[in-house]
């Protein structure tokens, strides 16, 4: 395994304002946070176990002051015509992709994914921006019937208030897109707070954000928080002035974060949390086509998708070419430092993941699981393990649980209706898949009975996302949708007019009698 620091990685900071030592909030016309070097914290590469660069942690003042900023800016930001925050935000898109080879770079030094991958989600965020840009001018209302006379009657969508967005380490980048470019368009103002994992990316946005407000004349839409001490991302939660909260991670944060939110009637919350992603595999299912799907779902970003195909429900008699078909196409994966072309597996994104992936490894071997592929940690440096293949049984606790590793889970099945049962017997409900061409199977997939997740694809592999549908899942995943659809109406208020045109009213013969 070639293990390279990228010989460019100061060149691809500078060319995105980044420093040695970074602020670590913005909010408003100039207004980075102060640097406190003695606190700062690094941001490490997970192909080497070496710094890139330093974040100085904002505080809770900061997070105050952004706020403070985003429920003054709304004010103002509310009464621009939509389309005029299209051009916001279409201004956004330019920058990002002037910008998306050294943004693209910048995802594979921090995260490990390969460096196609780190361009792929920042060319997902472009084309987000083109998306929102056009929804700016499709903000629909409708007119109803009313039954009085000479009334009309028309239900609007109104701009919401201050959104706080909360986002992962495995994709630092587009998730964000997904939120706040529509919700800025929806005319609300915006306050970003990534996983602290992966936080350069959300600076350098930031930075770009900052470009395009300050030549639109628009300062103060967009704001960015990157704390050290979870209690001051709590106050993002805990703010009344937030009027809702898009949150991307586990279930049991998701939990923490929506009984904060509930306790206050009125506020929202967009809930983007676990998935543990399953495939059926059907006697029909086409092999090439099978092996090639599912191998991407289950070792694209080294496996730490929300969406990753975790559990492959194979029907016995496919059994033994789907297992070989896998080993073969596993051995032809390449593995190692990112920006090495060809090379589709990195490394997880720190020793916790490591351990995490070791001990579901462990836990599987103890119910009597068999691992048929890999297994093994590689040696270092970097955080690099191997992709793994295990036999399972659906009910096993490391089954139930999704872990965030390049592991599949194979699961045999006899009848299809124990397929469906099989499938949906877990608490996530994330994403989904069907290998088949047995439409009576397909079509039962789909149907009621089906399954139980956000996401259904038919001979796809579970992993990927249009920005045209919407994203998210039920159950545990927590229901939220964002990007495409109509996820638009989550970041506004849905408001019911009703117009007497005429000079006559009811109440007036009331009056009189």
């Amino acid at each position: 395994m070639n293990i390279q620091v990228h010989p460019k990685s100061a060149e691809i900071l500078a060319s995105l304002g980044l420093k040695d030592v970074n602020p670590g909030a913005c909010s408003g016309p100039n207004g980075w946070s102060s640097i406190d070097p003695a606190k700062a914290f690094a941001s490490i590469n997970p192909s080497t176990e070496q710094p890139i660069a330093c974040i100085s942690p904002a505080t809770s003042a900061d997070m105050k002051k952004a706020i403070d900023t985003a429920a003054e800016t709304f004010k103002t930001w509310r009464m621009v015509p939509a389309p005029k925050r299209g051009e916001l935000i279409g201004r956004i898109g330019e920058l990002l992709a002037q910008h998306k080879d050294a943004l693209g770079a910048l995802l594979a030094l921090e995260t490990g994914k390969s460096i196609t991958e780190g361009k792929g989600e920042i060319g997902e965020m472009v084309d987000m921006a083109k998306f929102a840009v056009g929804q700016s001018r499709m903000l629909y209302g409708f007119t109803m019937q009313s039954q009085r006379n000479e009334h009309r009657m028309y239900d609007q969508w109104l701009p919401l208030g201050v959104v706080g967005i909360i986002t992962a380490y495995n994709f630092p980048a587009a998730p964000w897109s997904w939120n706040a470019l529509v919700a800025a368009v929806c005319g609300n103002t915006v306050v970003w707070k990534p996983s602290p994992k992966v936080a350069l990316p959300a600076i350098a946005i930031q930075h770009l954000c900052n470009q395009a407000m300050s030549e639109l004349g628009y300062e103060g839409v967009f704001s960015l928080v990157i704390p050290g001490d979870e209690s001051i991302s709590e106050e993002l939660v805990r703010d009344k002035r937030v009027s809702l909260v898009s949150f991307t991670g586990s279930s049991k944060i998701g939990r923490h974060v929506s009984k904060i939110l509930a306790e206050d009637l009125g506020r929202r919350h967009l809930m983007e949390c676990s998935g543990n992603n399953g495939c059926i595999v059907d006697e029909s299912a086409e092999l090439d086509l099978c092996i090639a799907a599912i191998t991407f779902g289950a070792l694209g970003t080294t496996g730490q998708r929300c969406t990753s195909t975790r559990r492959l429900i194979v029907h016995k008699s496919r059994t033994k070419e789907v297992v070989e078909g896998l080993k073969k196409a596993y051995a032809k994966v390449k593995l190692g430092d990112p920006f090495v072309p060809g090379n589709l597996i990195g490394p997880l994104i720190d020793k916790p993941a490591v351990a995490e992936f070791e001990k579901a490894i462990a836990d599987a071997r103890a119910l009597g699981g068999e691992v048929v592929y890999g297994g093994n940690v590689m040696p270092g440096p970097g955080y690099y393990v191997e992709p793994t293949i295990i036999m399972a049984k659906n009910d096993w606790p490391c089954v139930q649980h999704e872990t965030f590793a390049p592991i599949l889970y194979i699961i045999e099945y006899d009848s299809f209706d124990e397929a469906l049962e099989l499938h949906n017997s877990v608490p996530q409900g994330l994403a989904s898949g069907i290998q088949s061409t047995n439409i009576r199977n397909i079509e039962a997939f789909l149907s009621a009975k089906g399954s139980d997740c956000g996401i259904a694809k038919v001979n796809m592999g579970t992993t990927g996302a249009d920005i045209g549908a919407a994203f998210g899942g039920e159950k545990e995943t927590g229901g939220g949708r964002a990007s495409g659809s109509e996820s638009w109406k989550a970041y506004m208020r849905r408001q019911s007019v009703a117009i007497n045109w005429g000079d006559e009213t009811p109440w007036r013969a009331l009056l009189e009698s």
